[in-house]
């Protein structure tokens, strides 16, 4: 259902350096950087995409203030993969909000991490399978 959506940065050097981190754990990189300089109001904004190779699905935009935190869960192939994606975010300068463990409330084979990232959202690996 969803093509791509955006996060906002307030310290965009930052935050491209966390989603490098952990998104390079659930194995996806960096696609596309770009500066809007079409955008009169701001045409030094900075700009990055992450994903699959060739398809940029989540972008991380450079902004002058604060907005409200998001909250975007990332599919894990594995269990070692949401470990390793928590890892990366505590490495990268996030914040723990919920190691790596089952969560039954959720669904009986839930597996996640949450970091929040430098902007406020909270990120999440998950893995939907058997252990």
């Amino acid at each position: 259902m969803i093509d791509h959506l955006s996060f906002y940065a307030t310290d965009y050097a930052a935050t491209k350096a966390f989603y490098t981190a952990t998104l390079a754990a659930l194995g996806h990189g960096l696609v596309l950087e770009m500066t809007s300089t079409w955008d009169p109001d701001f045409p030094t904004r900075r700009m990055c995409a992450f994903g699959p190779p060739g398809k940029p699905v989540l972008w991380i935009m450079e902004t002058k203030t604060a907005v409200t935190p998001r909250h975007t869960a990332f599919v894990a192939q594995d269990r070692a993969a949401v470990e390793a994606f928590h890892r990366a975010g505590l490495q990268a300068g996030g914040k723990d909000n919920g190691a790596a463990g089952p969560r039954p409330h959720y669904h009986p084979d839930y597996f996640g991490a949450f970091v929040i990232d430098p902007d406020g959202n909270n990120v999440e690996a998950v893995y939907r399978g058997p252990a």
